[in-house]
């Protein structure tokens, strides 16, 4: 049996088939609905966009909410950096400080213990308190040059060292007590070469002889550079 009806035009229409076309129209929204998140355009943090318009406004927000997060945390990074390297800097500057301050301290501890510095005049006192004694005229003669040695130094191995040595002081005293540089250097190479080999025999003497001997030299090296008499 057949549901029949009136169109609007006047012609039949079946009533099975409207009530279809209700029915599928009545769907249309829901359909929309269930993919627009119910009633409306998309979402934005737990809300719902009315339209297309107002979604892509949503969307938009979004992406810059994320790039503004994104530029936060990027600028919180540079920031704790610089923070990091300047506190590097200030660590090197305090130990450095540190170290140049200790220096000084030092300095200054070292400086006290020693006291104040010495004059010119006190240098000169102590230059001639520990210079070799001079020697007397018995044991070189001012006037000839002659030369009266300690026994030890008249042992046989120092034969050449004596010859070369009486030359020498005959030689300045005989002009009036200049010399050469060149003589005066003969005779401070000739010294040590004699003391060379005075230590070389240390063994073979007593101490008091040896220590008598070796004074003798230190002397005689050194009347060189005193003007004679």
């Amino acid at each position: 049996m057949a549901f029949r009806s009136i169109s609007p035009a006047g012609s039949t229409f079946p009533i099975f088939a409207r009530t279809t076309l209700v029915f599928a129209a009545a769907c249309v929204p829901l359909q929309a609905s269930a993919q627009w998140g119910g009633g409306g355009f998309g979402f934005n943090r737990g809300g719902f966009a009315s339209t297309a318009q107002q979604a892509a406004a949503y969307g938009m927000s979004e992406m810059m909410r994320a790039q503004g997060s994104q530029n936060l945390e990027n600028s919180e990074a540079a920031i704790n950096w610089e923070q990091a390297k300047t506190q590097e800097i200030q660590n090197r500057l305090r130990w450095t400080e540190t170290y140049f301050e200790m220096r000084k301290v030092n300095r200054e501890a070292q400086a006290a213990e020693r006291g104040p510095p010495v004059t010119k005049e006190q240098a000169m006192r102590m230059a001639r308190d520990n210079a070799p004694r001079r020697l007397v005229s018995t044991e070189l003669d001012p006037v000839t040059g002659h030369i009266g040695y300690p026994p030890v130094l008249m042992d046989e191995p120092y034969v050449d060292y004596r010859a070369r040595l009486d030359k020498l002081f005959a030689q300045r005293a005989a002009s009036g007590g200049s010399m050469a540089y060149s003589d005066f250097r003969a005779i401070q190479t000739t010294v040590t070469d004699f003391i060379d080999s005075l230590k070389s025999r240390v063994k073979d003497y007593p101490a008091s002889d040896y220590g008598r001997a070796r004074t003798f030299l230190d002397s005689l090296a050194h009347e060189a550079r005193m003007p004679a008499g």
